[in-house]
């Protein structure tokens, strides 16, 4: 999605070309393209898939919206596997229109985490619960904080079922440190982003170029290696400003970023 501008070939074409090893996909390119297609086009330009994004969105109280959620749950996992990634990403989803009941839908997110754990270890994929800021809770994520999402988890073997750390998401979290510690073992996926202000109109496309914002990115990157972390690391930037030029100039910005400010 950080450059999302770029067709899958030449997301491909344009990581072998700067050095980048892995791709995090999302899920509506990938079946746009094909998703067979996809792990062919990945797999024989020498990739690994990091994660597919996104599985969740299983607040629903009604009955056939909820089976709908748990449905497309299980396709995720299949797409995931068929990639060749370990990681399915979810976000939780909002609360159902006209509910102002958090504790009640998240009780909803670990009953549907109950139904899909099973499916998704036999097909050898985790799931990783994402916690979003908390500008999020009313109509995307009502998990909105590193220890909200671990008592999720945690009700679930570690092998299966662990959790996103993001930076744009936990950074204002005072006690996110200690709970990225806690999450030894149950991290499936880390993410960069910078806050930048001012926030754009619907903030969802606010996340800012690495360096150029608030969070101190290198603090977190050894939080997370002091947890044991031992897989990829994952930049995630949605902004139209930076979508709007060209990709792969973009990506070989994001690369020197990378390690200018989190190695």
């Amino acid at each position: 999605m950080t450059v999302k501008q770029l067709t899958l070939p030449e997301l491909t074409e344009a990581c072998v070309r700067l050095g980048v090893r892995g791709v995090g996909l999302w899920r509506e390119p990938v079946q746009a393209y094909g998703v067979e297609a996809a792990a062919k086009l990945v797999r024989d330009a020498g990739l690994a898939v990091t994660t597919l994004c996104r599985g969740g969105f299983l607040t629903a109280v009604d009955p056939g919206a909820r089976a709908e959620a748990l449905a497309d749950n299980r396709a995720a996992i299949d797409e995931a596997a068929a990639l060749g990634t370990d990681t399915l990403v979810l976000v939780s989803g909002g609360l159902p229109p006209g509910s102002r009941d958090l504790h009640a839908a998240r009780a909803r997110v670990a009953d549907a985490l109950a139904d899909l754990a099973p499916y998704a270890a036999e097909r050898g994929v985790r799931l990783a619960i994402e916690p979003l800021h908390p500008m999020f809770a009313a109509d995307r994520c009502v998990v909105s904080t590193l220890d909200q999402a671990l008592e999720l988890a945690e009700r679930f073997p570690a092998e299966q079922v662990g959790v996103v750390v993001d930076t744009y998401h936990i950074w204002w979290d005072d006690r996110a440190p200690a709970a990225v510690a806690r999450a030894a073992g149950r991290i499936f996926s880390f993410q960069l982003a910078d806050w930048t202000t001012p926030l754009p109109a619907g903030v969802l496309n606010g996340r800012g170029q690495l360096g150029d914002g608030a969070i101190d990115l290198r603090a977190w990157r050894e939080r997370v290696d002091a947890a044991g972390y031992p897989g990829p690391i994952e930049v995630e930037l949605f902004n139209d400003e930076l979508w709007a030029r060209d990709g792969v100039e973009l990506l070989a910005e994001v690369a020197e970023r990378y390690v200018r400010h989190a190695l």
